[in-house]
């Protein structure tokens, strides 16, 4: 029979592997469920995850679906690596997006750059304030920032469905819980013409880079790796773990803030009742597929924009729920746990 052995040493074979082994055993779990739901299995396989990329707007819908979820990936990770669990960041994404749509509004009748400029950094400013609540509370009384960050999840979407219902509603819309449309100079322009796809995603690219800056280069990367080997450690080290809990719910909800901004200011161009998907909550997944690493975010990023667009073809095309999102996506954390495990352990053949 097959059974687990410790490792000596953690594989770094397999912490780069484990990524594509999920990856694989989702497809593989895909066609299972399309065959138990009698559809065809390679046919629901290609409408899922090939169709989208076989056209130009298909690209540049992925592209663009990518940049909130590689922004709260990106900021979460960071936290992650420093043994910090912010589960919130869908309601710092909301928050972010009221907080740039607080600004765009105040500053409708103005014209000029520097007002899209105010509008992102108003997102950046509600995400880390929405973020720093959880910090305090676990730096103050010892809360589970686990269970704060997540139920200040429902308070923000309540908190913003509140305010497009009251006074950031559009007068003119007919009484439709929606805000005026931006204008032009709240907008993020677009990157590639004929397409959705605005400058975001080079925004994204590049603060990927500069997290991976200081993730590898900076003191900060150090202090973060050495609170997520152990904080008493990290005591013995001159690293104090409170500081280090507001500095990753910061950076954390600052990423996620910056993403609900680009999408009020980007795709959406107005608050609306709901803003994200789930991208909060599917940047958790992104995260941990990408390794924790900033370029393996971006690339997670994709692979998770992919399971949207294709859930969407696959309600039009084979006539699926909408579920089915979110099956392909809890089956790939599933499965992605699983394949983790074998960093530490090996398959060992016993009689």
């Amino acid at each position: 029979m097959l059974i687990l052995k410790p490792r000596e040493e953690g594989s770094r074979l397999m912490l780069w592997l484990s990524p594509f082994f999920a990856v694989f055993v989702m497809w593989v779990f895909g066609g299972v469920m399309f065959w138990v739901l009698g559809l065809p299995v390679l046919e629901g396989l290609g409408v899922f995850f090939l169709d989208p990329l076989l056209s130009l707007r298909g690209w540049s819908e992925l592209l663009l679906k990518a940049i909130p979820l590689a922004l709260c990936g990106l900021g979460l990770s960071f936290g992650f690596r420093a043994g910090i669990w912010n589960i919130g960041a869908e309601g710092q994404l909301l928050m972010g997006a009221l907080g740039g749509s607080v600004v765009a509004l105040y500053f409708y009748e103005v014209e000029g750059f520097w007002v899209l400029v105010l509008v992102l950094l108003g997102g950046v400013l509600g995400g880390m304030l929405w973020g720093l609540i959880p910090a305090l509370l676990k730096t103050w009384s010892g809360a589970s920032e686990i269970l704060t960050s997540l139920m200040l999840t429902y308070v923000a979407g309540l908190f913003l469905s509140a305010m497009v219902h009251g006074p950031l509603r559009d007068p003119d819309g007919y009484n439709f819980p929606e805000s005026r449309l931006f204008s032009d100079s709240s907008l993020v322009p677009i990157l590639w013409e004929g397409t959705r796809l605005h400058w975001g995603f080079v925004v994204m690219l590049v603060l990927a880079f500069l997290l991976w800056l200081v993730m590898s280069r900076h003191r900060l990367g150090y202090w973060m790796n050495v609170c997520g080997g152990s904080s008493r450690a990290a005591l013995y080290a001159g690293v104090d773990p409170k500081k280090m809990v507001v500095i990753s719910f910061l950076i954390s909800g600052g990423f996620a803030g910056l993403a609900g901004a680009f999408e009020v200011s980007g795709s959406l161009g107005q608050l609306v009742p709901v803003v994200s998907p789930g991208y909060g909550f599917t940047g958790i997944i992104v995260a941990f597929l990408g390794g924790l690493h900033p370029l393996g975010v971006v690339v997670g990023s994709l692979v998770l924009s992919l399971t949207y667009i294709g859930g969407e073809n696959a309600q039009i095309a084979m006539n699926m729920p909408s579920a089915v999102t979110g099956v392909f996506q809890g089956a790939l954390l599933l499965f992605l746990l699983a394949c983790r495990t074998l960093e530490s352990y090996r398959l060992v053949w016993r009689r």
